[in-house]
């Protein structure tokens, strides 16, 4: 047993300490070009390790994943592990503000029920775990938009939970372990799991930010199905933070606090997850914070009422401001008072609280 058993534990007014079970696919299908990688042969025996049901496809598609219905078809795929080959557009890396400076994909979907998913619309076809057996090869490919004498970040997390799925494929320390070795490159990865057991001891030499996602009891609670308790997650984020010597992985984290909603009692329950996070975090440690607010667009309403239409998710579009992108995209989002007084109270909050830990940004 590590040393961090005997850590202070922290304060569960609201929280429940419970501990997200691993997800296990109920079948691993894995395409010909995913078993030609020697990455994919990996996967493969992992899975099979865990008596997971294979199939190998006869062909490089993945088809009998739709039912009768968009929730049956949720339904299926959530059960689903695909193991497939990245196809040639994600060579070709995306800028990802405010997060980081390139976003790229070691696997696309989340084993999360996440009422307010933001995947919802952003992915196309049924919502099935998809892991990129070639990602050796995707690695390679990062050093190409590194700029020389910079730090240059690269977000895994846009598309997937990582850690959720780490058990399955190891991809995630695989990601550490090569961001070890650069020189300006840094990875930056988010999750609301809490298995980090296996990533403790690599060799990261501070260039990997681990990042936590959080909120106020009512949303984790209502919202945010099938993953670790926020508890469990502060408590994960703890050993990823703290010193070697005291039996953590050392590791620059960070906190994701999102979606923030102006609920009922919204600033007392607020004020309890910070209280959790600062004492869960009540020792030096290098910390950055994302705050963001929730949001969403006409497409990914319809996604997500089909998803889950008996979600008490308030997505009343009369209730919100309209914002528009440079291409005429629309997303609703909160007024500009409730914005404003929303960024006050965390800014202060935290100032009082976590008085060294950076805010990197409010949207």
């Amino acid at each position: 047993m590590t040393a961090i058993a005997t850590e202070t534990p922290i304060s569960t007014t609201e929280f429940s300490a419970t501990s997200s079970r691993l997800w296990m696919p109920e079948q691993v299908l894995f395409t010909p070009a995913a078993l030609d990688e020697e990455w994919g042969q990996q996967i493969l025996s992992r899975v099979q390790s865990l008596n997971l049901p294979v199939e190998k496809l006869p062909r490089n598609r993945l088809t009998g994943l739709r039912g009768e219905t968009e929730r049956e078809t949720y339904d299926i795929s959530k059960r689903t592990l695909a193991v497939v080959t990245a196809p040639p557009s994600q060579f070709k890396l995306s800028p990802i503000p405010p997060s980081a400076d390139w976003q790229f994909h070691l696997a696309e979907g989340c084993p999360a029920h996440c009422q307010y998913c933001y995947l919802a619309g952003s992915l196309q076809g049924p919502p099935v775990i998809r892991v990129y057996a070639n990602l050796p090869q995707i690695l390679a490919n990062l050093g190409a938009y590194e700029v020389p004498e910079r730090a240059t970040s690269f977000e895994v997390s846009c598309y997937t939970d990582p850690l959720g799925i780490e058990h399955l494929t190891g991809g995630l320390a695989e990601c550490i372990r090569y961001f070890g070795t650069r020189e300006n490159g840094y990875l930056r990865w988010v999750s609301k799991f809490d298995a980090v057991e296996t990533l403790l001891d690599l060799p990261h030499n501070g260039r990997t930010r681990c990042r936590i996602s959080v909120n106020a009891a009512p949303i984790s609670n209502r919202f945010e199905g099938g993953t670790a308790s926020v508890t469990a997650r502060l408590q994960a984020l703890r050993r990823l933070a703290l010193p070697k010597t005291r039996g953590g992985g050392g590791y620059p984290i960070g906190l994701v606090i999102a979606p923030i909603m102006p609920m009922d009692d919204w600033q007392v329950h607020y004020g309890q997850l910070l209280d959790a996070i600062a004492t869960a975090l009540d020792f030096d440690c290098d910390l950055t914070v994302e705050l963001i607010s929730h949001r969403f667009t006409p497409g990914s309403k319809d996604v997500l009422t089909t998803w889950y239409p008996h979600s008490k998710l308030d997505m009343d579009e009369d209730k919100r401001s309209v914002k528009r992108n440079k291409f005429g995209g629309v997303k609703y989002v909160y007024d500009a008072v409730t914005m404003k007084t929303l960024r006050q109270f965390f800014e202060r909050e935290i100032g009082q609280r976590l008085p060294n830990a950076q805010i990197l940004y409010w949207t």
